[in-house]
């Protein structure tokens, strides 16, 4: 970084600063704040600015990995016994169908296009791989729901189970037709078996201890014992090698099944999931190398193809032959790109094992997952909008306020602090209504779905008037309502501004002062009020702002000390 190194602590505090600039401009760009999390790692990090130390994000690592089993754990938790058989009934097809069509395009893709048998198949296994943090982080950020959402959750379950399964049974096989397996079939198959029962077992035992203990103790200390298990549990994996992902989707599995208030459970983890996950892709982004990808050259580019061309024709013909509905054959497969964690620990394992068979995997998994990274959430979150999963606030792109009126927000508060005194308690204010009002012509009731999405993301306020032909008002559309609306593609060219406006009977005359609106906004959560005319049936002039009658009234009691 030039003649100094940043200590560890500030390290830790640029990436969380970066990253809460690139949540910002994430809403700004329309993109999934994981992919800026990860753009912004890439920037600070060596291939880049390399603003991060040599060293430091390895000393990061326990907290990243507790960080995937957090997220694991919560993905477990959405598993009941009753909602897996429900789930299994229409997704193992896919699942099985998915997991063998990427297998065999990049295995088969790779093989035609000069690689070893044995590099193919290895990376067949791996991209079998869907990172789970990534995948559910993006769906929890959206707050979707219905059939894609549920069944991208259990593929990603299952693909990350067999992606463990098939690269063991691939490098079993590997090393017996090259002869160099030094202990029997038997026994090997046997250790495989044991070290997934052994993780499962863990999982079990860890959620046991959750359920019972939550139920124990006051919710104060639960956040603590789930730490306390998670931790303890991700050492005891790492001291036996054996594979930390399954042990912490079975321990949420086991919560799920067994804890009476399993959703407060998963409530109390996220105060801790939401910085662990922003730091875990701002590191994870400064690992993204870009002259890998480069490296990788035509070879990476196949597996790329070849592995998206897997997940979704894997996808679309199991849902085909088995009937599911469109949305789910259409877009279900491009929710299931994004690939990280799994597939970066197996290849490292593979190098360790057989350096020259391992490093050139390696470099091709570091190298594509540059491109899975990027364009994974972008795929989840069009596919979400798509399929009408998401709730509608959730789809707009919406800022409450300009960097300029916050400045000035925080200046009227420290205005208000230091004088001592509110502002209603000056009464010498010739302030009016009509002197604070910004015109607007609002919503006419018959506007279209479109015309509503596009007023809101140019509007900086939380509250839209609905007018009628002759531009009376005839209700409010307020922005924090549309949270729960969920957003259908099927039914928005139905959807006029009128189905979902609010009654208000909050209303201002140009003539009235300025303290009137103050002591409306008092009793009202609106950020802004329809200023109206006396005569002509409530007329629409325009809105007047909170923060404009906030600072309005400050500037006028300064003035009269």
């Amino acid at each position: 970084m030039g003649e100094f190194d940043l200590h560890i602590a500030s390290t830790l505090g640029l990436l969380l600063g970066v990253c809460l600039a690139a949540g910002v401009f994430a809403d700004m760009l329309h993109l999934p704040k994981v992919t800026a999390y990860l753009l912004v790692g890439l920037l600070v990090g060596p291939s880049v600015l390399d603003w991060i130390p040599e060293g430091h994000v390895e000393l990061f690592e326990p907290v990243l990995k507790m960080a995937m089993a957090v997220v694991l754990f919560n993905l477990g938790c959405e598993f009941t016994f009753t909602k897996v058989r429900r789930v299994a009934a229409h997704c193992l097809a896919l699942s099985a169908s998915e997991i063998t069509v990427t297998c065999c395009f990049v295995t088969v893709g790779l093989w035609l296009f000069g690689c070893s048998g044995s590099m193919a198949l290895l990376l067949g296994c791996l991209a079998v791989a869907t990172a789970p943090a990534t995948t559910i982080l993006v769906l929890k950020e959206f707050r979707s729901e219905g059939p894609v959402t549920e069944s991208t959750g259990f593929l990603v379950a299952m693909n990350n189970f067999a992606c463990i399964v098939l690269f063991e049974l691939g490098f079993l096989t590997i090393q017996l037709v090259q002869g160099k397996l030094h202990v029997p079939l038997g026994h090997q198959l046997a250790i495989l078996l044991q070290n997934i029962a052994g993780s499962m077992a863990l999982g079990v035992a860890g959620g046991l201890i959750v359920s019972y203990g939550c139920g124990l103790l006051n919710m104060k200390r639960w956040l603590v014992l789930l730490v306390a298990t998670t931790t303890f549990l991700l050492g005891i994996c790492e001291t036996f090698h054996i594979p930390y992902m399954l042990t912490f989707l079975v321990m949420g599995v086991t919560v799920a099944n067994t804890a009476e208030m399993k959703s407060k459970i998963v409530d109390e983890l996220d105060h801790l999931s939401g910085l662990l996950a922003v730091l875990f892709f701002a590191a994870h982004g400064t690992e993204l190398d870009v002259n890998a990808f480069i490296e990788v050259g035509k070879i990476g580019a196949i597996y790329i193809v070849c592995r998206l061309a897997g997940k979704w024709l894997g996808v679309y013909g199991a849902a085909r032959a088995t009937r599911q509905p469109l949305e789910v054959r259409h877009w279900l497969g491009s929710c299931l790109f994004a690939q990280a964690g799994a597939a970066i620990a197996l290849a490292t394992i593979a190098v360790h094992r057989d350096p020259v068979l391992g490093k050139p995997i390696q470099d091709i998994i570091l190298g594509s997952v540059v491109v899975f990274e990027i364009i994974g959430p972008l795929f989840i979150r069009q596919s979400l909008i798509r399929t009408g999963e998401v709730p509608l606030a959730q789809a707009i792109h919406h800022t409450s306020s300009t960097p300029l009126e916050q400045i000035r927000a925080v200046a009227d508060r420290f205005r208000t602090a230091v004088s001592k005194s509110t502002t209603t308690n000056s009464t010498t204010t010739n302030v009016k209504v009509s002197d604070l009002l910004r015109k607007s012509k609002g919503l006419n009731q018959s506007a279209s779905f479109e015309a509503i999405i596009a007023y809101i993301e140019h509007s900086h306020d939380n509250t839209y008037p609905v007018v009628n032909d002759r531009m009376q008002v005839v209700g409010v559309i307020r922005y924090p309502l549309l949270s729960n609306v969920m957003f259908d593609n099927s039914v928005t060219k139905l959807v006029r501004a009128e189905d979902l406006a609010s009654d208000t009977d909050a209303f201002l005359y140009p003539d009235q002062p300025a303290t009137d609106a103050f002591e409306l906004f008092q009793a009202e959560t609106d950020d802004c009020i329809p200023v109206v005319t006396r005569e002509g049936g409530n007329e629409l002039l325009g809105v007047v702002r909170r923060s404009d009658v906030m600072h309005a009234l400050i500037t006028q009691h300064r003035k009269s000390k």
